[in-house]
């Protein structure tokens, strides 16, 4: 347990200090002046996570509480100064746990417009890494002195070894039964027998004297890994909303493409489509190859998408989009049907993050579910189950 926890527990056993620590914590909460009705004094550490907070959500124009060390009036908070704002980032990533700081440097570039200064080495030395600030920095790519480019590289290296860390043992594990199961064969060696199927579809020659199932047909599967067995094409849109998207799709993009035995083919696009396979063995060259922004051309892409498909039967293809088509419509969706019905398994996500209810466009939403293909957002710990069920052809796990 560490000092704050210890003081909170003393306080917390003592009644003499129940009130007192109470109104701590709703000064903590309302931030202080005259409105906050508490009439209880900061002081220590205390005073210095108010200060934290109120630069980043008090209610002058940089944030209106006090600065850390200062007294008196609220004042701007964070202000325009990078040196200021690392100093800020130092003081949260001090009195917050690391969830918390991501949180809160998120609110920080959105709410103070803090983007420009990202674009300095010693400020990304001084953030906490996580998906959202990926985003950010991706954004800012192309304004990126080269300087700065490799501490960014190495900020988004340390996410995608996190990301590929927690995501990729599960995908392969579960992928990998997946293709084994969706590989049968009718004639299997007797390791490759599938029992389950084979009993089930026996079970007419039961014979109840000898309490036994005759299987006069054996149902089994090959093993995958010798060979590619399936083709899949991730087809990302790389508008700004779909940041958080874009950076999963890319480390799943990379596990993917390790298994011998699929074909793994990654396309983002805008207005325009690039083919980024080349560089699947390294995540970061990924990201680093697109362009977070600009319009949308979905028709485009999965033109380009479906000249790529030599085995339709064998693909799982994955269009990653909010849908806010800006192409073709009717064309984007008779491309679809085509797809579909030669024998193409197309699965639409409107979202790949954790990041909740997407904003995406019915209207197309519901059209691709009419041609059955049900778009729906996915979360990365479910991508592994949706994958599997599109390679064996079954129904997908569509959240509720």
């Amino acid at each position: 347990m560490n000092t704050t926890d210890a003081a909170d527990a003393s306080r917390a056993t003592d009644p003499t200090d129940a009130a007192g620590e109470r109104l701590r914590r709703w000064r903590l909460v309302l931030g202080g002046g005259e409105a906050d009705g508490t009439g209880h004094a900061l002081t220590g550490r205390d005073a210095a996570m108010d200060a934290a907070l109120g630069a980043l959500y008090g209610g002058g124009p940089g944030g209106g509480r006090k600065a850390p060390g200062r007294t008196g009036e609220r004042s701007a908070g964070l202000g325009g100064s990078a040196p200021a704002v690392a100093r800020w980032l130092g003081d949260i990533r001090t009195y917050f746990p690391a969830s918390v700081v991501q949180v809160m440097q998120r609110d920080a570039i959105e709410r103070l417009g803090l983007s420009a200064l990202l674009l300095e080495p010693e400020m990304l030395e001084a953030v906490e890494p996580d998906v959202h600030l990926v985003g950010t920095l991706l954004s800012l790519n192309k304004a990126m002195p080269d300087t700065t480019r490799e501490t960014a590289r190495m900020v988004v290296r340390a996410v995608v070894e996190q990301l590929e860390k927690k995501l990729s043992g599960r995908t392969r594990a579960v992928l990998g039964g997946a293709l084994d199961r969706s590989a049968r064969i009718s004639r299997p060696r007797h390791r490759d027998i599938d029992w389950d199927r084979t009993i089930r579809a026996n079970l007419k020659n039961y014979l109840a004297e000898h309490r036994t199932v005759v299987p006069e047909r054996l149902i089994g599967y090959g093993r995958a890994a010798q060979s590619v067995k399936k083709e899949v094409i991730l087809c990302i849109d790389q508008s700004g909303s779909m940041a958080a998207s874009v950076v999963y799709a890319s480390v799943f993009g990379a596990v993917l493409a390790s298994m011998r035995s699929i074909a793994t083919r990654l396309v983002v696009f805008d207005t325009a489509v690039v083919d980024l396979t080349d560089q699947l063995d390294d995540p970061v060259d990924v990201l680093f190859g697109t362009q977070l922004g600009g319009g949308t051309d979905i028709n485009r892409a999965l033109a380009y998408c479906q000249s790529k498909i030599t085995r339709p039967a064998d693909t799982v293809v994955v269009l990653i989009s909010d849908l806010y088509e800006g192409g073709i419509r009717n064309e984007m969706l008779r491309r679809v049907a085509t797809m579909k019905a030669a024998g193409v398994q197309f699965v639409t996500l409107l979202a790949l993050s954790d990041e909740g209810a997407p904003a995406y466009d019915r209207e197309h939403a519901a059209a691709l579910a009419a041609l059955g293909a049900p778009a729906f957002a996915c979360t990365p710990d479910l991508f592994p189950e949706v994958m599997a069920a599109a390679i064996e052809r079954k129904p997908l796990p569509v959240p509720q």
